[in-house]
């Protein structure tokens, strides 16, 4: 096997096969040679090669995300390091393990006016699990240390490498353990090319420490739930086939207990409530709102999974705060509704199924009464659907029927996520959405990352301007024929004509809504895929008759939607369900 000679690299490289990082993803660059070099001449890694750093990052995130294990990233010094940001925070605020691996200048020549470099060490510091920063090699071109550093060649090689692995060990049990990203910044010093062949080589010991015991009293939990009559469980973002199915059974049968569910949450059940902003929104515009909002109001609130979509169930929580929150996630927890009474470090699984041993048949009607209000919308909502024109609600729930069984469905942030919740999602689709930040860059890179190991194909729904975005997303060599995006395009920033302040003003519609007539058939025609659109529902039904069929290439569908209904009628809907409630 060859490795680099600079020692640094080796100890790296090893590491991470002692570690079982296998998927290391590249972007070009001289500085990283040493590190590349490695990964590439070993077989035990799978390497890729993205040439845009930020698309590099967010498709490493995909694998992570869709795999739950920990994605190596390696880039150059300088301003590529900077292009990782979004993906790194995005990680951060998902629990989504990346190890970020940056080749960096001597520090001799950092703030010297050397090209290509930028202070690395601690760039990310906060939003980052752990920063490490190795020292450079005092085995490795002495010559030039001699020259720029002198006093350095006095530590001794070997506590340099005990040092640097113990950087590394440090940084690879925060992304195993905590799962968050960390980066390793690595100094080289030239020559950056030199290989050597190693035969019997030593990988470094890589130790974690075993989960702790949980040490919950789950007796007296039990009480406190058993006696309450309103409980509200509410899932964020989830994996899909996280939770057990007789623990659903359990939970649905409740008549005390009501669980929203988001589309990101991949928890389903006849009884659950995955239309959050349909039961809320109606309450705000009845004329007896907070007395239906304290029939609402939870006594306990039991939250599990990431971030929530929905801004309407945050603003409910927040004034009618229940007595108490319980949060289950192994790691931390957000008092996103600022009233967190007790945070369970422990899986949802095991937190639930020791809590609901024994559980005692209790009597109430806070499920009856809302699952006569969720039974109540969903008769509207076929009936609105059936009167309103050609646009994004009536394209959203077209499509969402015509999804495949078992699919990976992966969703743009803004509107496009927001839309989703608003409609039934078959249970078998797996669904993801960066909704760590929430941004819209990296949605369309990745969902090609997710795809790469996923077994059944992937669809990506997105808007127009996340897809423009991430176009460089398609400069990809690893993109199976069975993915498929779909970009609903209604020529800017839709959701912006939603939001307060808006106005039908030319400079609005330049700095918010950010109108434009561009398309992507010429970015399918540059990249190699197969390219449709269509601009009513006779076409998109025509157009999805064969969407999802096997074919030579990636395909891309592409809806023109128009511009200046899509918000009349999504708000319409609220009032048309509202006007029905009482």
């Amino acid at each position: 096997m060859r490795y680099s000679t600079i020692p640094a690299a080796q100890l790296m490289v090893l590491s991470c096969k002692a570690a079982g990082i296998q998927d290391i993803i590249i972007s070009p660059g001289s500085r990283n040679a040493p590190l590349t070099l490695s990964y590439i001449e070993d077989d035990f890694f799978n390497c890729y090669s993205i040439v845009d750093e930020r698309c590099a990052a967010f498709f490493a995130l995909g694998i992570a995300q869709n795999q739950n294990r920990p994605t190596a990233l390696v880039c150059t010094s300088g301003s590529a390091l900077l292009n990782y940001y979004p993906a790194i925070a995005e990680a951060f605020y998902s629990d989504i393990p990346l190890v970020v691996i940056s080749a960096d200048r001597p520090p001799y020549k950092i703030d010297v006016g050397d090209g290509q470099t930028i202070r690395q060490d601690n760039v990310f510091n906060r939003h980052i699990g752990y920063s490490a920063n190795l020292k450079i090699d005092a085995a490795h071109a002495v010559e030039r240390l001699s020259q720029y550093w002198p006093a350095y060649l006095e530590n001794p090689q070997s506590a340099i490498i005990d040092q640097n692995g113990t950087l590394i060990q440090q940084a690879f049990k925060v992304a195993f353990e905590k799962k968050l990203p960390v980066h390793i910044n690595i100094p080289f010093e030239e020559p950056l090319y030199e290989l050597e062949k190693i035969q019997d080589y030593k990988l470094p010991r890589i130790q974690f420490e075993p989960e702790k015991s949980n040490q919950i009293d789950f007796t007296e939990l039990s009480k406190v739930w058993n006696c309450s009559k309103r409980k509200m469980i509410l899932v964020g973002v989830n994996p899909p086939n996280s939770i057990e199915k007789q623990i659903l059974d359990v939970l649905a049968n409740d008549p005390c207990l009501i669980v929203f569910t988001e589309s990101t949450s991949n928890i389903h059940h006849e009884n659950f409530f995955p239309s959050i902003d349909s039961i809320i929104f109606p309450i705000e515009k009845s004329k007896n709102t907070d007395e239906r909002f304290l029939e609402l109001q939870p006594e306990i609130l039991l939250t599990f999974g990431g971030l929530v979509v929905s801004k309407k169930v945050k603003v409910f929580l927040r004034k009618y705060k229940p007595k108490y929150h319980w949060h289950v996630n192994s790691t931390k927890a957000y008092d996103t509704y600022f009233a967190l009474t007790k945070h369970y470090m422990t899986e949802p699984n095991f937190f639930m199924e020791n809590l609901l041993v024994g559980n005692s048949k209790t009597t109430g009607t806070y499920f009856k009464v809302w699952s006569e209000v969720k039974q109540l919308y969903k008769k509207e909502q076929y009936a609105y659907l059936e009167q309103i024109p050609f646009s994004d609600f009536s394209v959203f729930d077209t499509i969402l029927k015509k999804i495949p069984k078992n699919n990976q469905l992966h969703l743009s942030n803004s509107s496009t996520v927001r839309y989703a919740q608003l409609f039934d999602i078959d249970p078998s689709l797996q669904v993801f959405c960066n909704r760590g930040t929430s941004g819209i860059d990296g949605s369309t890179s990745t969902a090609l990352g997710s795809s790469l190991y996923n077994k059944a194909p992937t669809l990506l729904i997105t808007g127009d301007l996340s897809f423009f975005y991430d176009s460089n997303a398609l400069w990809n060599d690893y993109i199976r024929n069975d993915f498929r995006i779909i970009i609903i395009n209604n020529q800017g920033g839709g959701i912006f004509r939603i939001l307060p302040g808006f106005d039908d003003s030319e400079r609005f519609g330049t700095f918010f809504e950010t109108r434009h007539q561009l398309t992507a058939e010429h970015n399918c025609a540059q990249f190699g895929w197969s390219y449709a659109s269509c601009d009513s529902m006779n076409a998109l039904n025509e157009q999805l008759s064969d969407f999802f069929e096997p074919s030579e290439r990636p395909k891309l569908l592409e809806i023109f939607t128009p511009r200046g209904l899509n918000n009349n009628i999504l708000l319409d809907y609220f009032d048309f369900i509202s006007s029905r409630y009482h």
